[in-house]
Parts: C-alpha cells; structure tokens; sequence
C-alpha cells in the first residue's frame, strides 16, 4: 500500500513538472511581441523659390537638411520648390496637408491668407509661417531679425563707399522690406553721416532679370555700393561685372561675386527648424509668433572682404556682442523720418510692435515708399 501511495505521489509529481514545463514553454512562445517602432513625423516645405536661388530658399532648404540630420529617422522631409504667392499657394499647400505632412512650413509672406485657409481644414496639422502675422489655433509665425544683418552691412557700406551714395534692390514695399532698407541706411549713417540711399523696387522676391536689371540703373544713377533684399545672387553679379561692391543677402553668396563683396548678411533657419520639430515630436507644439536673430544665433554677418578695414571689422564685432546680449538696438532714438519729423525720441528704443508696423523712410533714403 505504501509502494502504491509512493508510486501514484511519483506519477503526480513528474505529471506536475511536465505541466510547468509545458506552461513555462507556452508562455515563452507566447511573449508579446516588441511595440512598433513610432511612424516618423512627416514634414513639408512650401518654397517661393528655387532651391538653388543661392539665397533665401537656400538658407531655408539648409534648415531643412540639418532637422534630418538632427533628429535622423524620427523625421521624413519633403518640399515643393517654385510655389507662387498667388492661388497655386492655396493647392500646393492643400495638397501637402492631403498627403499625411503633420507640420507644414510656409516660407514667404504672402502665403498668409493660404495658410490660414488650410489651416482652417486641417486642425490636426500643425503650420508655420515665415515673416507673417495672422495666427490660428494650429498656425504658428516665425521670422528672422533681417535687419540686424542689413544694419551691419550698412557699417561696412558707409565705411567703404567713394561716392556716398549706395543702392537698394528691393522685393515688395512691406515693413520687413522697408525696415531693412532704413537699418542699412542707419548703419551707414552711423560711420558716415554723409550718406544717401537710392531704392529701386522689382515687385517680387525672385527675378533675377528685373534684380539685375536694378542694380544696373542703381550703379549708373551714381550708387557704387549696393545692397538688396530679393532672393537671387543677381545684385551681386552684377556689381562684380561692373566694377563695383555689393553684399550677399540671406546665405553666403562670396562664389557669385568674390571681387565685389564686401560680406553675407545671412539667416540660419536651423536653431528655429530644430525647435519646431523638437515641439511637435514631444508635444509642446503651441501657436504665437517667434522672432529670431543675432541672440539666438538665427543672424550673422559673415565672409568680410579683406580689404574692410580691421576697425570696421571690429565695429561690426561689437555690435554683433551688443545685439546678442541685448546692449544694443540699431532703432534707438533718436531716429527721423525722411520728412525731418521724429519718428522715435532720443534714448527711446523700438518695441516689436513698432519694428513690424515700419512704413516710412528714414532720413537720408530718396524717393517715397510705394503705396
């Protein structure tokens, strides 16, 4: 009876361990599978120009390869060169939101009202503005400090000219355009109060024919220094042909003219590009307006001409160090306007909301500003 009893406990306790093995398999077969690695967040650039203009939509697109190199496979990037600031702007941007893009970025100001259109039928899109105003719930703008660059080739025009008379090729008659115009002008004021600035206006951002053509009328009406806020590498050709000097606008144009500049007043979108990628990767994504320049590391004036004097040079420094720890501020009064009228009082300093509503000349710059 005690050899049975021990031989049924035997059976029942191998039975058991054949059991839990037979469990203990089961569920290692069974494991859960490792999660899904998290789809990559689809990006979208809409472009007024092409990708190699050699200025504002070559900076932009520069932006645009150092967020794929920052965050890798977490990203997927794509753009759309040439889009028109007209009714094209409305498709090309419906479609990239059609597409699945979750951020869209629209680099020029007259993409506004588009923008906002799409935005509209689109909440789950998170859009960015370049150089606008109008925000909604999922738009959020974004612009660079362009003056700062402008004021500081002015040092270096005013320093550098023979005739006192230097030459603006501009886009379109809108306060970041103007106000570039009046900081360049003061910056050259500022070393040499002698100074008058001649306008031309081409009434769009890229075109280099009618930008060409421009700086020619500029330099025959007396203009040997010549500066620009349009898109293409053209002013600068075009003093280099002619024998006069000139500055690169947005990106590093020395290639295009290396006998002509004087120095690039450059944009680097990649501070502000990683930081509205890291927002919208980790959900902090919110609307407003942001406004970048020398402090963040968003303007610089780079590649001076060797024979700027180390002075100048120096200058241009200094008011680099003051602009980054906020010590300095090209619209400090007093300022007058083109009329001889104040338009900022002695030691007063411009907010935003008064840089953003610019629409005036200053004193020193000819001609009137296009209605």
């Amino acid at each position: 009876m005690n050899l049975n009893k021990r031989s049924w406990i035997k059976v029942a306790t191998i039975g058991a361990l054949s059991a839990a093995v037979l469990i203990g398999c089961g569920k290692k077969e069974e494991a859960a599978a490792p999660a899904p690695a998290a789809e990559p967040l689809k990006i979208a650039f809409a472009y007024v120009g092409p990708v190699g203009d050699g200025g504002w939509t070559f900076a932009h697109d520069n932006g645009r390869k150092a967020i794929e190199a920052e965050f890798g496979n977490k990203v997927v990037t794509s753009f759309v060169e040439n889009v028109p600031e007209s009714a094209d702007a409305e498709r090309v941007i419906r479609d990239l939101a059609s597409q699945g893009n979750q951020l869209i970025f629209g680099t020029t100001f007259g993409y506004m009202e588009p923008m906002l259109k799409v935005a509209a039928d689109f909440p789950n899109v998170k859009f960015e503005h370049a150089t606008g105003y109008k925000t909604a719930a999922n738009l959020r703008t974004y612009d660079s400090r362009t003056y700062e660059g402008a004021y500081m080739a002015g040092v270096i025009a005013g320093t550098m000219t023979k005739t006192n008379t230097l030459g603006f090729v501009a886009s379109i008659p809108i306060p970041e355009v103007i106000r570039n115009i009046n900081s360049f002008t003061m910056g050259a004021q500022s070393v040499n109060p002698k100074i008058k600035t001649k306008v031309v206006w081409v009434n769009g951002w890229f075109d280099p024919p009618k930008e060409t053509e421009a700086a020619t009328s500029l330099i025959n009406a007396g203009a040997d220094i010549l500066f620009q806020n349009t898109d293409s590498s053209a002013v600068l050709q075009t003093a280099e042909k002619m024998g006069k000097r000139a500055f690169g606008w947005d990106s590093d144009m020395t290639a295009y003219g290396p006998k002509a500049h004087l120095g690039s007043a450059i944009i680097n979108w990649a501070p502000y590009y990683t930081k509205a990628v890291k927002d919208a990767l980790e959900g902090t994504w919110s609307t407003g307006g942001v406004w970048w320049g020398v402090k963040e590391g968003a303007i610089d004036m780079v590649s001076m001409a060797d024979d700027v004097p180390a002075d100048t040079k120096a200058k241009v420094d200094t008011i680099k160090a003051g602009l980054k720890d906020g010590s300095f501020h090209p619209w400090t009064g007093p300022i007058v306007g083109q009329d001889g009228k104040e338009v900022l009082a002695k030691g007063v300093v411009a907010d935003d909301a008064f840089m953003g509503g610019i629409k005036f000349y200053v004193k020193g710059v000819e001609g009137k500003v296009p209605n």
